[in-house]
């Protein structure tokens, strides 16, 4: 006997633009369980792997989305021609540090860096990268700041506890020859380790601050497509862009 509630979670995630998490998909199907969606997403999840076909369903920044499988980006970058997205050297340092050190104010950002963080931390703002999560008690109250899910979804991460530890980040910089291959922009996103960190706390944007950030990248690092999100945008006929 077909799972009705597995085909209906199937199309809402079909014409999502974004990922979709199981409270959003609760309070659309209002009649489902949380335990019972949870299920049925596995289900779907455990199908598509099977499948084995050029996209699979992944858990995505606190949240569930159909992506091409890494190993077909070529051909869609070559449909697609998304243009490459940059971040600075100096930009690659301020986020790692804010992702690593969360809640984190600037002076401590800059107190690490050992330059002034102004620029850098509007333009990641502007980015949807970082937010501002309030303001410390301190004289000045100052602005903290934190990682957003926009910053999940680019990194092709499931929550911070998929951040790879600065061990592991260190071992690969030893490697010959390793580039600073990070994710694309939205529409993109890199594999990233399965290393557990200390699990986040509010949301899912933040985590308990480690003990270093890991080490910088290159100046001017690309972010290569690995995996490309591709879903319709016409959610009213269902067919794809």
């Amino acid at each position: 006997m077909t799972n009705p509630l597995k085909f209906i979670l199937e199309s809402l995630l079909f014409v999502t633009e974004e990922p979709l998490s199981v409270s959003q998909l609760k309070s659309i199907l209002e009649t489902e369980s949380s335990e019972a969606i949870r299920s049925a997403l596995s289900e779907l999840i455990t199908e598509y792997d099977q499948r084995g076909g050029g996209f699979e369903l992944r858990q995505i920044a606190g949240g569930f989305q159909f992506r091409t499988r890494s190993e077909y980006s070529e051909w869609v970058k070559k449909l697609l021609k998304p243009s490459p997205a940059r971040l600075s050297r100096a930009a690659l340092e301020t986020l790692a540090i804010i992702a690593y050190k969360q809640p984190i104010i600037r002076s401590d950002v800059e107190h690490i860096r050992g330059v002034d963080c102004g620029g850098v931390l509007r333009m990641l703002l502007e980015k949807k990268l970082i937010r501002v999560l309030g303001r410390k008690d301190i004289p000045g109250r100052p602005m903290i700041y934190g990682t957003t899910k926009q910053f999940l979804e680019v990194f092709n991460l499931k929550d911070l506890r998929d951040l790879p530890s600065p061990k592991e980040i260190e071992s690969l910089g030893t490697d010959d020859g390793e580039q600073d291959a990070l994710p694309g922009n939205e529409e993109t996103a890199g594999q990233a380790s399965n290393e557990m960190l200390p699990p986040p706390t509010g949301d899912g944007d933040r985590a308990p601050a480690l003990s270093q950030p890991p080490p910088p990248n290159g100046e001017n690092s690309p972010m290569p497509s690995e995996q490309v999100k591709t879903v319709p945008k016409n959610p009213a006929d269902g067919k794809k862009s």
